[in-house]
């Protein structure tokens, strides 16, 4: 049997896409929709993608895990006490909880379109191109200026509605916060460090709603996601101090440039009938 063909490798190398891409402003569900297709394996589909996030998010938990407890317990207290309700962990708090109900609600209304229509190469071409030129926009204007000390509550229910857009594939949905918070001014590292914070529950409770799809025989069954979802966990915690630290220094113009790249050779090779728009799910 062919390596590269068996449930173990394929498993390996989505963990390790899923891991490299999940918090780059590039659409992880884009890259395990896209690059199945260049080797024909069949499409692993939404239910996939969603349960081996939980990798990632397990990353983001231990990384901020400082940041997660602080705003966690500080919520916690505002419940019981009403000076603390005037710390910032309170409003934080409430700021992520108001800001995740946008892609609830949108996910549960819209699921069936997420997990067909929505994984048309056509879609994700177009999207990652239109995402990249919104990103590049952002990044040439944004002030860049505000720390998210400052995060009000209107803007939070922005940055909400701009995560809501990743149930898109292609459109990503670090891309899309850090877009939103680089238009209403706020710092590169914030917009970053927020976006990661407010995917938590969105990712997590996906992930564990589509848990019941996932099994059975095929390639993309129980034991080929439990693989790639500890691989996506490891890399993608190297991959956020990474990110980190270079958006501090750097603009986020590669990730614009590669996202028109990626989705101008996709729709080129759909168009062209080099792969398909629309494959099985595995």
């Amino acid at each position: 049997m062919d390596f590269f063909a068996t449930d173990f490798f394929k498993a390996v190398f989505l963990g390790v896409l899923q891991g490299l891409t999940e918090f780059l402003p590039i659409s992880s569900s884009a890259h395990l929709a896209i690059f199945p297709k260049f080797f024909g394996w069949n499409d692993p589909g939404a239910a996939f993608t969603a349960v081996i996030q939980i990798g990632t998010e397990l990353a983001v938990l231990i990384y901020f895990r400082k940041d997660i407890w602080s705003i966690g317990s500080g919520w916690m207290r505002g419940v019981f006490s009403k000076a603390a309700r005037t710390t910032q962990e309170w409003r934080m708090g409430w700021f992520v909880i108001i800001g995740s109900f946008p892609i609830v609600i949108l996910g549960v209304s819209l699921q069936s379109l997420i997990d067909s229509n929505f994984r048309n190469l056509w879609v994700i071409g177009s999207t990652l191109i239109v995402g990249g030129v919104i990103l590049g926009v952002a990044e040439r204007v944004g002030r860049k200026n505000t720390p998210i000390e400052d995060l009000t509550l209107s803007h939070a229910i922005l940055f909400g509605l701009a995560q809501a857009g990743a149930l898109v594939p292609g459109v990503s949905r670090s891309g899309a916060t850090i877009s939103m918070g680089l238009f209403l001014g706020y710092e590169r590292a914030a917009a970053t460090r927020y976006a990661f914070l407010l995917a938590i529950p969105a990712v997590v409770g996906a992930g564990i709603f589509k848990l019941k799809d996932i099994g059975g025989a095929n390639e993309y069954g129980t034991v080929p996601t439990i693989i790639a979802t500890i691989v996506s966990f490891v890399v993608g915690l190297a991959v956020i101090h990474w990110l980190l630290e270079y958006v501090s220094k750097n603009s986020y113009m590669p990730f614009v440039i590669y996202r028109i790249a990626l989705g101008t050779v996709v729709l080129l090779l759909v168009a062209t009938g080099a792969i398909v728009a629309v494959t099985t799910v595995g």
